[in-house]
């Protein structure tokens, strides 16, 4: 099992997950042009896509959707509440794409295990993916206002994360956003910052070598530096100390992170 993050940020998001026989795109939150340049990128083309798996109807995580299915005939999977939000936002999708994965579930493809669960964010029905092969796992989660007992159920032990360190609380404060926006940000159904999401990930990392990528990243309220130390400082704090077996990466809102074997 492989990944990158294609695109990761307030602007948009896809990531690319693979194995020997299937691939998928969680998310095609940039334009189809985009998109293909970024395939372009890690020399995989998106004709070849088994599926693509929605988390959420939010425009930055759908704005290229409808047209990259449409063009390659690729099946959409999302669950009821979602494909009914998206209507009318990706255009028509013809019924032989359209595919219902439910909360809390999971769907096989060849030996590819892929778990959907709950996560707590101001869409429709938002989900989040783990994904299992091998004893092997990479969990994809970002969007979510708090890291709930039930998600780090879900979540633990990976290999691999994509995990969300949106904001540092002290730039979004003291920021030019309105106080709205702010305090949409900073609630339960918001995005975790910088401090929070390093805590949930010393509550589920195992002790074995652990590869977490920093993810969705505020353009504004947030720096690729600033969410390392913070995360690394708070890990620390914790009883984690990255090196030892937790090692934190980057990502970005224009370049693709190289394919990544889980």
């Amino acid at each position: 099992m492989r990944f990158s993050v294609l695109a990761s940020g307030s602007s948009g998001n896809a990531i690319y997950v693979e194995n020997d026989e299937h691939s998928f795109l969680v998310d095609v939150g940039l334009s189809g042009k985009k998109m293909e340049q970024l395939f372009s990128k890690v020399d995989r083309d998106m004709k070849n896509l088994t599926g693509i798996l929605v988390t959420h109807e939010h425009s930055d995580h759908i704005k290229g959707l409808g047209v990259v299915a449409r063009k390659h005939k690729i099946p959409i999977f999302a669950n009821a509440l979602t494909w009914n939000a998206m209507d009318g936002l990706i255009g028509n999708i013809p019924t032989e794409l359209r595919f219902h994965f439910d909360m809390e579930t999971v769907k096989t493809f060849g030996g590819l295990d892929i778990q959907s669960f709950a996560v707590s964010h101001d869409a429709a029905d938002p989900m989040f993916y783990t994904f299992n092969q091998d004893g092997r796992k990479l969990v994809v989660i970002t969007d979510t206002g708090y890291v709930s007992d039930r998600m780090k159920g879900h979540i633990a032990a990976a290999d691999s994360y994509v995990f969300e360190s949106n904001h540092d609380v002290s730039m979004l404060q003291m920021g030019k956003y309105p106080w709205s926006i702010k305090r949409r940000i900073l609630s339960d159904v918001g995005h975790v910052s910088n401090e929070d999401a390093a805590v949930a990930m010393s509550e589920v990392v195992a002790e074995k070598p652990t590869q977490i990528y920093l993810a969705h990243l505020s353009k504004d309220n947030n720096m690729k530096d600033l969410a390392r130390m913070s995360v690394t400082q708070t890990l620390q704090s914790c009883g984690v100390i990255t090196g030892e077996y937790v090692n934190l990466h980057d990502t970005d809102a224009e370049e693709p992170t190289m394919l990544i074997p889980v």
